[in-house]
């Protein structure tokens, strides 16, 4: 189950953020195919925002083919976004993990370590850094 976090001062749009958690999720195989998504009723008592704001992000990331609505029963993962490497207990994740405490321990802030990563990713060669920043989300 995912649990949606809204922040009201991004100006990013709350159904925006709710289909970005969402992608964000599927990378990281917290929810798989198959897996429900939370009710809107469920995402509004725990957001406290419109139930058409989360029925529109239900419809967006259904639109993408990645959910799909089914009357009486509610909203499933019908596709992953998981690859390997980027799901909990890898190698990768936990170096990542391990490099993130480091950061904090340095005294670097969320913006400080989401620059870090961005200039990394733009240092990549060409093909892979544009696949690489298509995925990375103002949400890491």
């Amino acid at each position: 189950m995912v649990d949606y976090r809204i922040d009201r001062r991004s100006g990013v749009p709350a159904y925006v953020q709710i289909v970005q958690q969402t992608e964000q999720a599927l990378r990281m195989g917290t929810l798989q195919v198959g897996d429900k998504l939370p009710t809107a009723k469920e995402v509004v008592a725990a957001t406290a925002i419109n139930p058409n704001t989360v029925l529109k992000a239900y419809r967006e990331l259904e639109r993408a083919g990645l959910v799909e609505g089914r009357r009486g029963l509610g909203t499933f993962v019908r596709r992953s976004l998981a690859r390997p490497g980027a799901e909990g207990g890898s190698e990768l994740r936990a170096e990542l993990a391990a490099w993130m405490e480091r950061a904090r321990a340095a005294g670097l802030e969320r913006e400080d370590i989401l620059a870090l990563c961005r200039a990394a990713l733009d240092e990549l060669p060409a093909e892979e850094a544009r696949d690489s920043r298509e995925h990375i989300r103002e949400d890491v």
